[in-house]
């Protein structure tokens, strides 16, 4: 594939500027490159943002906000109805971009661009469903009712491994909501960002609305620091590791922000005896394989329980036997390259850790010098719930198998990390099932029977408890988290009676 057709076609021409408020900017920041982790090659190099560019970009959408909140909402989803039209039409090449840049193979590019799509129609149908409730005052004659009203410029902060749907789940809702946005996309994917700020541009240009959308690639140093702490900004969504979030979200809490934080997550697959062993293995093998383990909905711990861990372990051997790994632009390739060498040295030095504390490598644990990328072989170890590691969230194609004695020591080992963002169990048991499910279950924010932990759909809330930040976006009622909650009382009458029956005089 013509990697100079697919950007063009995306127009992106001319020196690459890292820097769009209302309209692209020149940027005056350092150059950064961006890399294709399967082959190493430069795809393209370009300017970054200034922390005084950055400024600009924030101001941008600041004046931009005081207009856009007042256009009522339906005509607000029309533009993102067009939008959504948009990367219909460059689907093919904005997939393959994101296969280019992030690693992740062609089929997945397609689902991250599709995922952007299904959120433009969910949020053109959200802009006429921005309920309020109506409640019953105590006092007669009054009204009492809730409003939302837009937030304000809202700073999206994206990770490499969905380089382009996370910006849509946070950036086209909150735009239907009233909202302008300013993006900090992952210094690894920068071009994909360009891509779809290009795609929106297109889109608004002429409209008056052209501050909505903006773009500031930079550093932490030039453009994070500076997005995290401002007071313009209301809401920073961060997408990233749990460390990040420990420094993200007390940064923000500090100046009575609020962060919508998705993190880590050291995700379990619980596998019961009774379980369908065929569709489990199916489904452990896309959830610890797709985007070579870098989702953050990834499996990490595969639970099985003792009468068939031995055969659940052997038919997973015999399925990793036939991944086929190698260039992600091919539709034959199952797994891609990790995003970088050190992501491949951090594996390699957690594989050694695992085995010094008992873990079996039953399958893989290599990395691949016969490519020019980043590969390494997906990766099985036998190991022991105790082993420290597991406690541990490690972004590469390592799947630790674990044996349980039963339901409720299956759940306890779920629940025994820091993290908590998805989990599944597989059963034909309907007890089972529902314990699974119930206050006594998992305490993920996605839990899922006779399913993987990965792939989910946009229609319900994604997000995750304990370390895994609390944040939620996509579908549900996320778009409460881009807008502000008002409690109103109207009283029509001619007396002023109190509430809970204070007599004041």
């Amino acid at each position: 594939m013509d990697t100079e057709k697919i950007v063009q076609r995306l127009g992106i021409t001319g020196p690459i500027q890292g820097v769009y408020a209302g309209g692209w900017q020149d940027a005056t920041g350092e150059e950064l490159t961006s890399v294709n982790p399967a082959t190493g090659e430069t795809i393209a190099t370009l300017t970054m943002a200034t922390r005084d560019q950055y400024d600009a970009v924030t101001r941008d959408a600041v004046e931009t906000f005081q207009e856009w909140r007042m256009l009522p909402a339906p005509k607000r989803g029309e533009y993102v109805r067009l939008i959504g039209n948009a990367l219909r039409d460059v689907k093919p090449e904005l997939s393959a971009l994101v296969t280019l840049e992030s690693g992740k193979i062609l089929a997945e590019g397609e689902g991250e661009v599709q995922e952007m799509i299904d959120i433009a129609d969910f949020a053109v149908g959200l802009s006429r469903q921005l309920y309020g409730l109506t409640m019953t005052s105590e006092r007669p004659r009054h009204r009492m009712y809730e409003q939302w009203h837009p937030l304000g410029p809202c700073g999206i902060i994206s990770a490499f491994n969905f380089p382009v749907a996370v910006w849509s789940w946070n950036a086209l809702i909150a735009a239907v909501c009233g909202d302008t946005n300013i993006w900090k996309p992952s210094l690894r994917t920068p071009l994909s960002a360009v891509a779809v700020t290009e795609i929106c541009h297109q889109v608004m240009a002429g409209s008056g609305f052209e501050g909505v959308f903006n773009l500031a690639i930079g550093t932490d140093d030039e453009v994070g620091s500076a997005m995290v702490n401002d007071t313009r900004v209301p809401l920073i969504s961060a997408t990233g590791s749990c460390n990040m979030g420990r420094i993200v979200g007390p940064a923000v809490l500090k100046r009575m922000g609020r962060p919508l934080l998705e993190l880590g997550g050291n995700n379990a697959i619980l596998v019961m005896d009774d379980a369908d062993l065929d569709l489990a293995t199916r489904g452990a093998t896309f959830a610890a394989v797709g985007t070579a383990g870098q989702r953050c909905t990834s499996l990490r711990r595969l639970l099985v329980h003792s009468d068939v861990i031995d055969e659940m372990t052997s038919r997973l051997i015999d399925v990793y036997k036939q991944v086929r790994i190698g260039d992600p632009l091919e539709r034959q390739t199952l797994m891609g390259p990790l995003i970088s060498s050190n992501a491949v040295d951090q594996m390699m030095t957690v594989l050694e850790i695992a085995q010094g504390q008992g873990g079996e490598v039953v399958y893989g644990g290599n990395r691949l010098d016969g490519f020019p990328g980043h590969f390494v072989e997906p990766t099985l170890v036998r190991i022991s719930k105790d082993a420290p590691i597991v406690q541990e969230e490690t972004f590469a194609p390592i799947l630790w198998v674990i044996e349980v004695d039963d339901l409720s020591d299956g759940i306890a080992v779920q629940n025994g990390v820091r993290q908590g963002l998805s989990s599944a169990i597989f059963t034909d048991s309907l007890s089972n099932a529902e314990t699974f499910l119930s206050h006594m279950g998992s305490d993920c924010g996605i839990a899922n029977v006779n399913i993987g932990t990965s792939g989910a759909e946009i229609g319900g809330a994604f997000g995750g408890e304990k370390e895994t930040g609390g944040g939620r976006e996509a579908g549900s009622d996320s778009w409460k988290s881009y807008m502000r909650r008002q409690t109103t009382t109207i009283n029509w009458g001619g007396d002023l009676p109190l509430a809970q029956g204070i007599e004041f005089v």
